[in-house]
Protein backbone atom coordinates (compact mmCIF):
# COMPACT_ATOMS: atom_id res chain seq x y z
CA UNK A 1 0.00 0.00 0.00
CA UNK A 2 1.16 3.47 -0.91
CA UNK A 3 0.28 6.65 0.77
CA UNK A 4 -0.01 10.22 -0.76
CA UNK A 5 -2.01 13.69 -0.36
CA UNK A 6 -4.34 15.79 -2.73
CA UNK A 7 -5.37 19.34 -2.65
CA UNK A 8 -8.39 20.27 -2.91
CA UNK A 9 -9.61 24.22 -2.83
CA UNK A 10 -12.49 23.71 -0.68
CA UNK A 11 -14.96 25.90 -2.80
CA UNK A 12 -13.72 23.92 -5.72
CA UNK A 13 -14.16 20.46 -4.18
CA UNK A 14 -14.32 19.95 -0.82
CA UNK A 15 -14.03 16.49 1.32
CA UNK A 16 -17.63 16.76 1.99
CA UNK A 17 -18.04 16.95 -1.86
CA UNK A 18 -16.70 13.64 -1.75
CA UNK A 19 -18.49 12.19 1.16
CA UNK A 20 -21.56 13.49 -0.49
CA UNK A 21 -20.75 12.54 -4.17
CA UNK A 22 -19.39 8.78 -2.99
CA UNK A 23 -17.05 8.53 -5.41
CA UNK A 24 -15.28 11.17 -7.95
CA UNK A 25 -12.44 10.95 -10.50
CA UNK A 26 -9.39 13.12 -9.21
CA UNK A 27 -8.87 14.95 -12.32
CA UNK A 28 -7.36 18.77 -13.75
CA UNK A 29 -4.29 17.69 -12.37
CA UNK A 30 -1.39 19.55 -14.73
CA UNK A 31 1.71 19.16 -13.35
CA UNK A 32 4.33 16.82 -14.10
CA UNK A 33 5.70 15.74 -11.08
CA UNK A 34 2.05 15.38 -9.41
CA UNK A 35 0.93 13.60 -12.41
CA UNK A 36 3.63 11.03 -11.73
CA UNK A 37 2.23 10.73 -8.31
CA UNK A 38 -1.50 10.13 -9.91
CA UNK A 39 0.14 7.07 -12.44
CA UNK A 40 1.59 5.24 -9.46
CA UNK A 41 -1.77 5.33 -7.31
CA UNK A 42 -3.01 1.63 -6.98
CA UNK A 43 -6.59 0.93 -5.95
CA UNK A 44 -6.81 0.38 -2.10
CA UNK A 45 -3.69 3.27 -1.15
CA UNK A 46 -4.84 5.78 0.81
CA UNK A 47 -5.04 9.17 0.20
CA UNK A 48 -4.41 12.32 2.78
CA UNK A 49 -7.18 15.17 1.53
CA UNK A 50 -5.86 18.58 2.28
CA UNK A 51 -7.78 21.85 1.63
CA UNK A 52 -5.70 24.27 0.56
CA UNK A 53 -5.97 28.45 0.01
CA UNK A 54 -8.01 28.86 2.56
CA UNK A 55 -8.84 26.09 5.17
CA UNK A 56 -4.82 25.37 5.18
CA UNK A 57 -5.58 21.76 6.82
CA UNK A 58 -5.87 18.08 5.76
CA UNK A 59 -9.47 17.14 6.64
CA UNK A 60 -10.09 13.67 5.91
CA UNK A 61 -8.59 10.23 4.08
CA UNK A 62 -9.93 9.37 0.77
CA UNK A 63 -8.99 5.54 -1.19
CA UNK A 64 -8.29 5.19 -4.25
CA UNK A 65 -11.26 3.13 -6.03
CA UNK A 66 -10.05 2.98 -9.65
CA UNK A 67 -6.61 2.73 -11.17
CA UNK A 68 -5.09 5.08 -13.22
CA UNK A 69 -6.27 5.89 -16.61
CA UNK A 70 -6.81 8.87 -19.24
CA UNK A 71 -8.05 12.17 -17.63
CA UNK A 72 -11.41 12.53 -19.70
CA UNK A 73 -11.22 16.62 -18.98
CA UNK A 74 -7.65 16.73 -20.80
CA UNK A 75 -7.06 16.75 -24.60
CA UNK A 76 -7.24 13.15 -26.17
CA UNK A 77 -3.32 12.19 -26.75
CA UNK A 78 -2.20 13.65 -24.00
CA UNK A 79 -0.63 12.19 -21.00
CA UNK A 80 -2.49 13.27 -18.04
CA UNK A 81 -4.01 10.87 -15.77
CA UNK A 82 -7.06 10.59 -13.23
CA UNK A 83 -7.99 8.53 -10.90
CA UNK A 84 -11.29 7.48 -8.99
CA UNK A 85 -11.19 8.37 -4.89
CA UNK A 86 -13.73 7.55 -2.95
CA UNK A 87 -13.91 9.03 1.14
CA UNK A 88 -12.69 6.83 3.54
CA UNK A 89 -12.93 8.71 6.77
CA UNK A 90 -13.50 12.15 8.59
CA UNK A 91 -10.98 13.52 10.56
CA UNK A 92 -12.49 13.98 13.96
CA UNK A 93 -10.18 16.46 14.36
CA UNK A 94 -8.87 18.58 11.05
CA UNK A 95 -4.60 18.91 10.83
CA UNK A 96 -3.51 22.30 10.06
CA UNK A 97 -0.68 23.49 8.29
CA UNK A 98 0.40 25.20 11.17
CA UNK A 99 0.34 21.90 13.19
CA UNK A 100 2.18 20.17 10.39
CA UNK A 101 4.41 22.92 10.70
CA UNK A 102 5.20 22.56 13.97
CA UNK A 103 5.86 19.11 14.21
CA UNK A 104 9.83 18.55 14.12
CA UNK A 105 9.00 14.82 12.72
CA UNK A 106 7.25 16.50 9.69
CA UNK A 107 9.71 18.95 8.63
CA UNK A 108 10.31 16.70 5.54
CA UNK A 109 7.17 16.23 4.59
CA UNK A 110 6.28 17.13 0.68
CA UNK A 111 3.19 19.65 1.85
CA UNK A 112 5.99 21.36 3.38
CA UNK A 113 9.30 20.80 0.95
CA UNK A 114 7.26 21.20 -2.02
CA UNK A 115 4.08 24.02 -0.89
CA UNK A 116 2.78 23.99 -4.58
CA UNK A 117 2.23 20.33 -5.58
CA UNK A 118 -1.10 19.15 -5.54
CA UNK A 119 -0.25 15.67 -5.39
CA UNK A 120 2.88 14.15 -3.34
CA UNK A 121 3.63 11.00 -2.19
CA UNK A 122 3.96 10.15 2.09
CA UNK A 123 5.85 7.84 3.51
CA UNK A 124 3.92 5.53 5.73
CA UNK A 125 5.38 7.57 9.20
CA UNK A 126 4.04 10.93 7.92
CA UNK A 127 0.74 9.44 6.84
CA UNK A 128 0.79 7.81 10.56
CA UNK A 129 1.73 11.05 11.94
CA UNK A 130 -0.97 13.30 9.86
CA UNK A 131 -3.36 10.79 11.58
CA UNK A 132 -2.37 10.76 15.13
CA UNK A 133 -2.55 14.44 15.01
CA UNK A 134 -5.95 14.49 13.40
CA UNK A 135 -7.59 12.53 16.51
Amino acid sequence: MNFWLVKSEPSAYSFADLERDGRTDWTGVRNHQARACLARMQPDDLVLVYHSVTDKEVVGVARVVGAPAPDRTAEPGTPWVAVDLAPHQRLPRPVSLAAIKADARLQQIGLLRQSRLSVMSLTPEEFDLVLALGH
